[in-house]
């Protein structure tokens, strides 16, 4: 294993911790922006403020889950499945790019998502355990 992988690999994590954890604070501080942001790109109308604060609450135990590296087959993956679905539902903004320029930092960090998942058994800073990683893929 290369000497810096773990150390790239955890940084890469807590990166992609920090973004979800604003997104998933933003569901109890401004529910009302999040009920816009699914009413907007996912066509689902009328939360209310009791389902954002639920959803809200499940995505801080699967990002605390995530950011600590325990169950990475499915933290990770439930990870990058939902930043991969906020990425595509927001597509065409990138039709107009020069008037959604920060959408664009969405690909970086589903690239960081994809590498992450597919190198997770050498994700080794974690509390999780630590598989024996394949030769090759």
């Amino acid at each position: 294993m290369p000497k810096h992988l773990p150390l790239s690999l955890l940084l890469l994590r807590i990166g992609i911790f920090i973004v979800f954890l604003f997104w998933t604070l933003d569901k109890f501080v401004n529910p009302d922006h999040t009920a816009g942001v699914f009413s907007k790109f996912y066509a689902m109308e009328d939360l209310g403020n009791t389902l954002i604060y639920v959803m809200g609450s499940l995505q801080m135990v699967l990002i605390l889950l995530f950011v600590v590296g325990l169950f990475k087959v499915w933290t990770y993956g439930i990870v990058l499945l939902f930043h991969s679905v906020s990425t595509l539902a927001t597509f065409g903004l990138y039709l107009k790019p020069f008037d959604n320029l920060l959408f664009f930092a969405a690909w970086p960090m589903l690239a960081a998502c994809i590498a992450l998942f597919l190198l997770r058994d050498w994700d080794t800073f974690t509390l999780g355990k630590t598989a024996k990683p394949l030769q090759s893929f």
